[in-house]
């Protein structure tokens, strides 16, 4: 090749190897999706209104919950089917709703385990699961609560769904907990803490976790 030809392909080789980690994450990204959306497509007939799905986050305080509540489950939502399409309805930045495809693609390596109330058949009328989402609705737009808090003002992921179906249905589900509860022991969590409280941890304050739902009584596995 050319002198002056090797000359003007040097940058276009430079900005190709600058661009491959993003391409390839790229790639990693969409080959998710599209494993997640078939899983969906072959569960999706075993799937119900009202029905609890639960995963592992790649969110920053992640590994902190699963620290603190010795379980892999970090983050929660609930199942609607919305235009023939499976929705989950949860409190993320700001509470709100995403397909079941990208919700799992989003989870750690697309796993998640779905829950449902164990007398969900009698239980789980259509009037009830109307007011199922419409005790949601109350909550859509609401901030995420960074700091585990019980009121209203803003709400977490497993809040979100204890509220829903205390709400909805009187059930409690999960045993709720106070924060001196957790195991705050490891470094990761003291840090994450540290990061949102300073100094004045509240250790009162009344919490439910994923993994308290995850193995309430209330409900039984689905898949």
């Amino acid at each position: 090749m050319p002198r002056r030809g090797l000359f003007l392909l040097l940058p276009l080789l430079l900005l190709t190897v600058l661009a491959y980690p993003r391409l390839r994450h790229r790639y990693a990204r969409y080959q998710q999706a599209q494993a997640a959306s078939k899983a969906v497509q072959q569960i999706s007939s075993r799937l119900r209104n009202g029905d609890l799905i639960f995963q592992t986050s790649r969110s920053a305080q992640s590994r902190a919950i699963q620290l603190a509540t010795h379980s892999a489950y970090s983050h929660c939502g609930i199942l609607f089917k919305k235009d023939g399409e499976w929705r989950v309805f949860e409190a993320v930045q700001p509470v709100g709703e995403t397909s079941l495809a990208a919700w799992t693609a989003r989870g750690q390596k697309g796993t998640f385990v779905v829950k449902r109330l164990h007398d969900a058949e009698t239980v789980l009328t259509p009037a009830v699961l109307q007011r199922l989402q419409a005790a949601g609705e109350r909550y859509r737009g609401k901030n995420y609560d960074l700091y585990f808090g019980w009121s209203d003002e803003r709400i977490y992921c497993s809040e979100l769904l204890w509220k829903m179906y205390r709400q909805a249905t009187g059930r409690e589900i999960g045993k709720l907990q106070t924060l001196r509860e957790f195991d705050l022991s490891h470094p990761v969590v003291q840090a994450k803490l540290q990061e949102r409280y300073g100094k004045r941890i509240p250790l009162h304050e009344q919490v439910i976790s994923p993994v308290r739902m995850l193995k309430s009584k209330e409900l039984v596995t689905v898949l």
